[in-house]
């Protein structure tokens, strides 16, 4: 579950990914990671603690950021340490984000604004982050509150939701006004090497790998992590909607298109190497879950009845969202399979069954 600690399906046993670095760099200081590609962190707190950010030469004495971290003083912090230190007489040249989630794109209008330089990202995760945060402040809409009854939260936990909602924008240092639109295919040349984008959906809507052939290295985001599974979630905002089977064909795709000799750049945890194993361990981690759920819901279940079918850990308040979330995706990917129904009661609750 993604921001957990654990993989989501531990029954199936993890895949031998070889990590070529004994650990990573300090808060403000770097490694390279590949020629020209420097590793930095910055810091989240909580389970996560950190996550890995990417500067690439671009020549001329200059470097392209890829992700930015969360926006808050502590990542300003870090950022101002790396340019005092590893990244010392840099300018930034451009400013690349995977997609949308503050973690990766809190701090880019900071760091755009700072380098009067501009941000590169997919067109549909500026336009659901700019969305997304024009909630800030907001109260939860009616149509969320319905999301959530349906799927069996009870009084407490809806106004928990209520309290919380509108917290995106928060987390993100004020969104630069303009961006360089990446797609799928597109070449960019970064420095001395071409960096080739290749676009995954179902834990964002139009997430973006960014692939350099010459130097066998990619950098993944959350699309692909060594250690935890990306939260794959249905969100009020389209609740029939079927992320997981977008999230499974975008993980089969990448392995047609990226060979499994290339060093792994993830978001979260270490680089890696053993990219075609590791996906077949998504894959294969999320049908088992698919099979344990259609076994649960031979019995009409709600969407918070099926969790043990798909988690170990005890859900608590902190993960009953994203728990939800990604329950309903595994339901929403039964019911389009046609292996499983959903009928509404009089009280607004919808019951899962298998077909």
């Amino acid at each position: 579950m993604r921001d957990g600690v654990e993989e989501t399906y531990p029954d199936h046993p993890r895949p031998k990914l070889a990590y070529p670095f004994e650990q990573g760099p300090k808060t403000g200081e770097a490694i390279e990671a590949a020629p020209g590609v420097k590793w930095l962190r910055m810091p989240l707190g909580g389970a996560l603690a950190f996550i890995n950010v990417w500067a690439i030469d671009d020549g001329d004495g200059r470097v392209a950021i890829v992700d930015t971290g969360l926006g808050g003083e502590a990542t300003q912090g870090a950022w101002r340490k790396a340019f005092a230190g590893p990244l010392a007489g840099k300018i930034v040249s451009r400013v690349f984000v995977t997609h949308m989630h503050p973690d990766h794109i809190g701090m880019a209008g900071w760091l755009t604004r700072k380098f009067q330089c501009r941000l590169w990202i997919s067109r549909l995760e500026f336009l659901m982050c700019r969305s997304l945060a024009a909630d800030t402040g907001r109260e939860a809409p009616a149509d969320a509150l319905s999301f959530f009854r349906a799927a069996g939260w009870d009084d407490e936990a809806l106004e928990t939701y209520k309290a919380r909602f509108g917290g995106f924008g928060r987390a993100l240092h004020a969104l630069p006004d303009s961006f360089q639109r990446l797609s799928d295919g597109d070449e960019v040349r970064i420095g001395d090497h071409l960096w080739r984008v290749v676009i995954g959906s179902g834990h964002s809507p139009e997430h973006a790998c960014l692939w350099s052939p010459d130097l066998k290295t990619i950098i993944t985001g959350d699309q692909v992590l060594p250690r935890i599974s990306s939260n794959v979630s249905v969100f009020p905002t389209e609740p029939n909607g079927d992320p997981l089977t977008d999230w499974l064909t975008s993980l089969a795709r990448i392995k047609t298109q990226v060979p499994d000799d290339v060093l792994v750049l993830p978001a979260h945890n270490d680089p890696f190497r053993g990219l075609h194993a590791r996906i077949d361990h998504l894959i294969g981690g999320h049908e088992r879950g698919l099979t344990r759920l259609h076994a649960l819901i031979a019995e009409p279940k709600r969407a918070v009845d099926v969790f043990r079918a798909l988690f170990r850990r005890q859900i608590d308040s902190n993960l009953l969202g994203l728990a939800t979330g990604e329950s309903l995706a595994h339901l929403n990917c039964l019911i389009a399979r046609g292996h499983a129904s959903r009928t509404r009661d009089a009280s607004g609750v919808d019951w899962y069954q298998a077909a």
